[in-house]
């Protein structure tokens, strides 16, 4: 019988801790009440002992009266130093500081109107020694109080912590901000992580010390794996503060023991949810690229896009929607969101109209390989800034439709170019592909193809001086988390159990993150002159196999045991790496070190014009072959790979 009485209590009060510690805040009104009631007691206790001291008779009369100045005056300092107005449990310095002010103010005063009753009355409060001990008593009890409500509720929280399963958190990094963070987060009812210590930098060097009370680990010292995975089930990281090659090891070593590893929010998202704190964002494998992010003028490109009309091809695309958000910041006049996928541009519609509402977009159903669609929007709607990202670039998907990839690829880009020169568009930029070099594929032949057209385009424009029309075209990687890339396959791959699929051990390619891409994008329609071609700097190559270890590892599996990574061979097209120039090509630096400008072959547009046409023309027989051999003739470094068009190289050869 006692031992079930035992049990139902032990039971009972963790669910009675967890109520308190639950518990928002005391009312002001409360904390207002306790205040007063403290010092009442420390008047009394100071009345009572003065009083003794100096062998007078007590008299309640008297007592009353000088008591009710007392907390007359308390109460009017009290409310001038707001002294009730915080969170006793969240108590700081600050706060400890408004008490210490408005129980020596209210003292002072007392002190002063003792003086004046002694000298005019012949009477006193008490002894002005009673002041001090007055003072003394009723900061004390207040102080008192206040930190045992807050050591409290600390103590109800860790233990709530460990009945919950709290997750014990490390911080990268020594700075203010990072300390700052620990409040937050051990504070946080939404949160399931308690900050414990945090993580030295190499750089600096501190062991053995306690910062906000909490341990400082050294780098090296937590980089062995049974240490770290002792002290922490999560990391934290500012990536701004913390170096490449140091964020590569503590992600490798936290993928390879199953510790999660987060990155802080950014500066916005604090400053919209201040009040709230938002989960943490887990590091992705796009934050493991190995350079730091792309940085832009963004200030100056707003300035040059303000009160202008800026038309988008491919808008509802991975690249295309997202410079429609990146543009949305901006004071456009118009922004016309052009495609021919008609669900994605309704979705992206909506997306505008809840986080941007004050922008004025234009949506607009048309295909690029349509001349006189294109005409018909260029007409009604005047654009002075186009980005032309509507294209096609499945690899596989367009060696077995290379008719397609040339209508679309070439034939829209000539439709924009030409059209943009027609309406005197103050800057076209076309987005281009690492896969333009040296193409192994149709696809990077196509593009290649437009590139050649729009740069003899420009220079003919220029000779001829009648427009003044920025042609400017960028080329980079592929881009992590666009539809249908490798991210998001072996993502959807994990999480059905897998295998992953890699087509061969060795592929290596260069990555970007979609932002990245379009960052680039804005700033090289900003300050390109016209006729470059602009290639990021993409830092180093990354092995897809790699990648998808990483991933796995990510997912908490183990690869090759949980999930196995089965090569299937490269698909038609496909080649091993990529460049992002011609070895014959030579590059400029430009004021951002992270763009360069590379040095291209220069074509004569009415000898390209003339090879186009023939192009064009081919496509409509529907044959192949024909297609693909007129496109090696324009671009002669496209030789196939693991393709059915390799049989053209042969017979060139020959």
């Amino acid at each position: 019988m006692l031992r079930n009485i035992k049990n139902k209590i032990h039971k009972k009060i963790p669910w009675f801790f967890d109520k308190i510690s639950r518990f928002p805040y005391l009312p002001r009104k409360v904390i207002f009440a306790a205040d007063t009631m403290l010092v009442i007691l420390s008047f009394t206790a100071t009345y009572i002992l003065c009083f003794n001291l100096i062998g007078a008779p007590f008299v309640l009369r008297a007592f009353l009266e000088k008591l009710l100045l007392c907390l007359a005056i308390h109460i009017v300092y009290f409310i001038m130093f707001k002294t009730h107005s915080g969170i006793l449990r969240y108590s700081t310095f600050r706060d400890v500081l408004r008490i210490l002010e408005a129980v020596f103010f209210a003292n002072l005063t007392l002190t002063i109107f003792n003086t004046l009753i002694d000298f005019y009355l012949n009477k006193f409060v008490f002894p002005n020694i009673g002041f001090l001990i007055n003072f003394s008593l009723t900061f004390g009890g207040i102080f008192f109080m206040r930190m045992t409500v807050r050591l409290l509720f600390d103590y109800l929280k860790i233990s709530a912590n460990r009945r919950n399963k709290i997750i014990p958190m490390l911080i990268y990094g020594i700075t203010r901000p990072n300390v700052d963070l620990v409040k937050m987060i051990n504070h946080s009812d939404s949160l399931p992580y308690r900050v414990v210590g945090f993580i030295a930098s190499s750089e600096q060097g501190i062991l053995n010390r306690h910062i906000a009370n909490l341990p400082v680990y050294w780098w090296e010292y937590i980089l062995d794996a049974t240490k770290i995975h002792k002290y922490c089930r999560a990391v934290l990281i500012n990536p701004s503060e913390i170096n490449e090659d140091e964020k590569k090891l503590l992600a490798e070593l936290c993928f390879s023991t199953g510790i999660d590893l987060f990155s802080t929010p950014s500066w916005d998202e604090w400053k919209e949810n201040s009040k709230k704190m938002k989960p943490l964002n887990k590091i992705n494998i796009e934050d493991l690229l190995g350079r730091l992010p792309i940085n832009i003028d963004i200030n100056s490109i707003g300035k040059n896009l303000e009160g202008k009309t800026v038309l988008i091809t491919g808008a509802a695309g991975s690249i295309g929607s997202e410079i429609v958000r990146q543009l949305s910041q901006f004071k456009l006049s118009r922004l016309l969101l052009l495609d021919i996928a008609e669900t994605p541009l309704h979705h992206l519609c909506l997306e505008l109209q809840d986080k941007y509402p004050t922008i004025c977009f234009v949506p607009i159903l048309c295909n690029v390989e349509s001349y006189e669609q294109m005409k018909h929007v260029f007409e009604i709607h005047h654009p002075e800034y186009v980005y032309h990202a509507a294209a096609y670039k499945h690899v596989p998907l367009m060696e077995n439709h290379p008719c397609e990839a040339v209508v679309t690829n070439v034939l829209g880009s000539k439709n924009v170019a030409d059209l943009s020169v027609a309406f005197n568009v103050e800057a076209l930029v076309m987005i281009s592909t690492d896969k333009a070099v040296n193409p192994s594929n149709v696809m990077g032949a196509s593009k290649r193809i437009a590139e050649i057209y729009v740069q003899s385009l420009f220079r003919r424009t220029r000779e001829r001086g009648n427009s003044s029309i920025r042609m400017i075209i960028t080329r980079f990687g592929n881009v992590l988390g666009s539809n249908g890339s490798v991210i998001p396959r072996f993502e959807s791959q994990i999480r059905a159990g897998g295998p992953i699929t890699v087509t061969h051990p060795d592929m290596i390619r260069y990555f970007m993150t979609i932002p990245e891409a379009c960052r680039l994008v804005l700033e090289a329609g900003n300050f390109g002159k016209g006729g470059e071609v602009f290639v990021f700097d993409m830092g180093k190559s990354v092995k897809i196999k790699d990648m998808a270890e990483k991933m796995i590892r990510l997912a908490g599996r183990e690869p090759y045991k949980e999930i196995d990574i089965v090569f299937t061979g490269l698909r038609p097209g496909e080649k091993l790496y990529e460049e992002l120039l011609y070895d014959k090509e030579m590059v400029q630096p430009t004021h951002n070190p992270k763009i360069m400008i590379g040095m291209v072959m220069e074509y004569n547009y009415d000898e390209v014009l003339l090879a186009l046409n023939t192009l064009i023309e081919a496509v409509h027989t529907h044959n192949k072959m024909d297609v693909v051999k007129i496109m090696k003739q324009l671009v002669p470094e496209f030789v196939s790979k693991n393709s059915e068009f390799e049989k053209l190289d042969k017979k060139a050869s020959k």
